[in-house]
C-alpha cells in the first residue's frame, strides 16, 4: 500500500485546511485546525497515523485513549469557545480510521469511556447549534467511525474501493460467522448491511452524498473544489433542516428500522 493510501485522512485534512495552524496540547495521532468555508467557520478533525504513539495498538490511524479523549476535548473546546456566539464553527470529521485499538492496555484503562467521550462531545456538538458533517475519504470501521464522524448531522462519502464502512474488517467478520472471505463477500452481494462498498452502505439511508473524485487518496485541486462545494451545500442545508438524525431513516432498507421506532412511541 502506498504512502498517500496510508495517509489519506492526513492528505485531505492538510488540502481542506490549508496553511491553518494545528491546535496545539492534542495527541501527535490528531490533526485539529480552524479556517473558514466560505463565511463559516469551521473546525478540521482528523485521526492520523502516528509511529510513535506510546500505544502500539494505535499506530496505524486506529482510534483509541490518546485519540478519543483528544477528539473530546478539540470538540469541547469549540463548544465552550462558541458558547456566546451567534454564530457555532462547523465541525468536520475527515474519517479514514481502520479499527478502534484492540488491546489489554486499552481495555484495561477504558477505551469504552474514551470513545464515549468523543461520542458525547460531537452529540453535544450538534445539539448545541454547531454543524457537523463527516467526509469518509478512507476507512469508517468499528467503534472508531462511531467515535469520528457518525454523530455527524451530514454523511459524505467519496465513491472508491478504499472507502468502506463496517463494523469489523472482512477477516475478523468471517471468522465470527464462521465463514471464508469469499464466502463473506457473497453474503453480502444479497444483503446490503453486510457489504463494505460505499454503495450498499448507501442504501441504508444514511450517506448524504457520494461523490466521485479522480485522485480520492491524494486529492487534486479539482477534487478539492468538488469537496469543498460539497460541504458548503451540506452546511446550508443543516441551517434548514433539524439538528437530529431523523434524515436516516428514509431509505427503502430501513423501513423496519422505522417500523420499531413507531412501536417503541406508541408503548412508551
Amino acid at each position: 500500500m502506498s504512502t498517500h493510501q496510508q495517509q489519506r485522512g492526513l492528505n485531505w485534512f492538510q488540502a481542506l485546511a490549508g496553511q491553518a495552524p494545528c491546535i496545539e496540547g492534542l495527541p501527535a495521532s490528531l490533526r485539529v485546525a480552524d479556517n473558514t468555508l466560505g463565511d463559516q467557520p469551521v473546525r478540521y478533525l482528523a485521526v492520523v497515523p502516528d509511529a510513535g504513539n506510546p500505544f502500539p495498538r494505535a499506530r496505524h490511524g486506529e482510534t483509541g485513549l490518546l485519540e478519543g479523549w483528544g477528539l473530546g476535548t478539540a470538540v469541547d473546546q469549540a463548544i465552550e469557545a462558541d458558547a456566546g456566539g451567534s454564530q457555532k464553527r462547523a465541525l468536520i470529521a475527515i474519517v479514514d480510521v481502520p479499527s478502534q485499538a484492540y488491546g489489554r492496555r486499552e481495555e484495561a484503562l477504558g477505551i469504552h469511556q474514551a470513545l464515549a467521550g468523543a461520542v458525547d462531545a460531537y452529540a453535544r456538538a450538534r445539539q448545541a447549534g454547531h454543524p457537523v458533517i463527516a467526509l469518509l475519504v478512507g476507512k469508517a470501521m468499528s467503534g472508531a467511525f462511531l467515535a469520528h464522524g457518525y454523530q455527524a448531522n451530514r454523511l459524505i462519502a467519496l465513491r472508491d474501493p478504499a472507502v468502506m464502512v463496517h463494523a469489523m474488517g472482512k477477516e475478523s467478520a468471517a471468522r465470527i460467522t464462521l465463514r471464508s472471505v469469499e464466502a463473506l463477500e457473497a453474503l453480502a452481494r444479497q444483503i446490503p448491511p453486510m457489504a463494505y462498498d460505499i454503495d450498499s452502505y448507501a442504501s441504508l439511508g444514511l450517506l448524504w452524498r457520494i461523490l466521485d473524485v479522480r485522485q480520492p487518496a491524494q486529492p487534486s485541486a479539482a477534487d478539492l473544489a468538488l469537496v469543498r462545494k460539497t460541504l458548503a451545500q451540506a452546511l446550508d442545508n443543516i441551517h434548514h433542516h433539524p439538528r437530529d438524525l431523523s434524515n436516516r431513516f428514509n431509505a427503502t432498507n430501513r423501513a423496519a428500522s422505522r417500523q420499531v421506532r413507531e412501536r417503541l412511541r406508541e408503548q412508551w
